[in-house]
């Protein structure tokens, strides 16, 4: 159903070329720069818009795959289902910074140093922009990871270091550093989780509290320092795991990121 009946509607013109499906594509991200489709919206049935494009509807299948494949749309199914705008996903960032570390045009180093850079801003920019609700999820953060220590769960301890970084990247308030923040999680817990086990989770827990802290004092000179101290320490450790022999063959979890 659309959300705004007075929005002007998308419409497509027919196409005759020997890549269709590209042209296609190229149609549906105009139609979402002039705003004609927004975030949540559903696209017309596949067989309307083969109608509308004058195409087959298997090269209009292949644009929305092509498009689904880039984090543009998302597939419901049902009776309310069909092809959606994606409501500001991060699943393509992830997707091509995943290819190029395969591919080893990104090493562990190179996510340390831009953990460094990204973290640093993240957190200059939280001091001024962090609410209390943001500042009692951090607290709460630390508080689990300090109890999965103690339960030596080091699968979960990871979990929830990555998700420190995402807490403060949304306290940020700037919807890229999110972005760049989950493409780098992902990473990090799907790349170095045969890491060797970082036993120093108490020493973390308290540099953390310490930026917590600074935070709410609205001290960012000295939140931005403590981070920037806390990351420096670990590019030691992502630095290690360009070295073959740093693989772990347990398949631990490092306990920090």
């Amino acid at each position: 159903m659309d959300k705004d009946p007075q929005r002007a509607r998308p419409s497509y013109l027919p196409i005759q070329t020997k890549r269709a499906f590209e042209e296609v594509a190229e149609q549906i991200r105009e139609q979402l720069s002039q705003g004609l489709l927004k975030p949540g919206d559903r696209l017309p049935p596949e067989r309307d818009l083969a109608e509308q494009f004058n195409l087959s509807r298997n090269t209009v299948r292949e644009a929305l795959r092509a498009l689904e494949m880039s984090g543009l749309l998302e597939f419901r199914k049902g009776a309310t289902g069909g092809a959606f705008i994606r409501e500001g996903q991060s699943d393509a960032v992830v997707s091509g910074f995943s290819d190029l570390y395969r591919l080893g045009f990104i090493l562990p180093g190179d996510l340390a140093e831009a953990r460094l850079l990204i973290g640093v801003e993240v957190t200059r920019l939280a001091c001024q922009r962090a609410t209390q609700t943001e500042y009692a999820e951090l607290e709460a953060n630390l508080d689990a990871s300090e109890q999965a220590f103690a339960d030596g769960d080091g699968k979960k301890r990871l979990v929830l270091n990555l998700d420190y970084h995402i807490i403060l990247a949304r306290a940020a308030k700037n919807p890229v550093l999110i972005i760049l923040m989950e493409a780098l999680n992902e990473l990090i817990f799907s790349n170095l989780f045969k890491a060797p086990v970082h036993a120093e989770n108490k020493k973390i827990v308290a540099s953390r509290r310490r930026i917590l802290k600074h935070m709410r004092a609205r001290d960012e000179e000295k939140a931005v320092a403590e981070m920037h101290k806390h990351l420096t320490a670990l590019r030691k450790h992502y630095k290690a795991q360009e070295q073959p022999e740093a693989v772990a063959p347990t398949g631990k979890a490092p306990s920090e990121a």
